[in-house]
């Protein structure tokens, strides 16, 4: 089943998670220093903030997907919207392990499908340290920017 999901760049983090947990009606299923997820399920989203983004506001739009296989059927579409799909494979991302594959859409808005396979204790295992542009995307990808 898939989840659609939602990553959005936030300045103040705690008064974002005030905002969200207000208007979700729920505290974050997952909250750190730098980032907190949302796992909805009336509407099923997996909506997201952090402070890791180089702007603020609507950073990517994508779906979370339960199995291996949804993800590699979802990784096929985007292979046919002929955009330049950049097939990330496993990566570490917003606390998470998981299999990504990125696209842009003729708008530029970066798309992402991806499977988490587990959770972990950093953002990225890649980028430790904190910085305006470190997030989950490959910089030659044709992803914006994270997860």
């Amino acid at each position: 089943m898939k989840r659609f999901h939602v990553h959005v760049g936030v300045q103040d983090l705690n008064q974002s998670v005030q905002f969200y947990s207000t208007l979700f009606g729920q505290k974050p299923s997952k909250q750190k220093d730098d980032y907190a997820k949302w796992m909805l399920e009336d509407p099923r989203i997996n909506f997201a903030i952090s402070t890791r983004v180089g702007d603020q506001g609507v950073d990517h739009l994508g779906f979370q997907v339960d199995e291996s296989s949804e993800l590699n059927e979802l990784t096929e579409r985007l292979k046919k919207a002929d955009l330049g799909i950049y097939d990330e494979g496993t990566t570490t991302c917003c606390y998470a392990e998981s299999q990504k594959a990125w696209v842009k859409d003729p708008s530029g808005i970066a798309w992402e499908a991806y499977h988490t396979m587990n959770d972990i204790e950093v953002f990225n295992e890649k980028v430790k340290e904190v910085s305006a542009t470190a997030c989950c995307a490959p910089k030659t990808s044709t992803a914006k920017s994270c997860c």
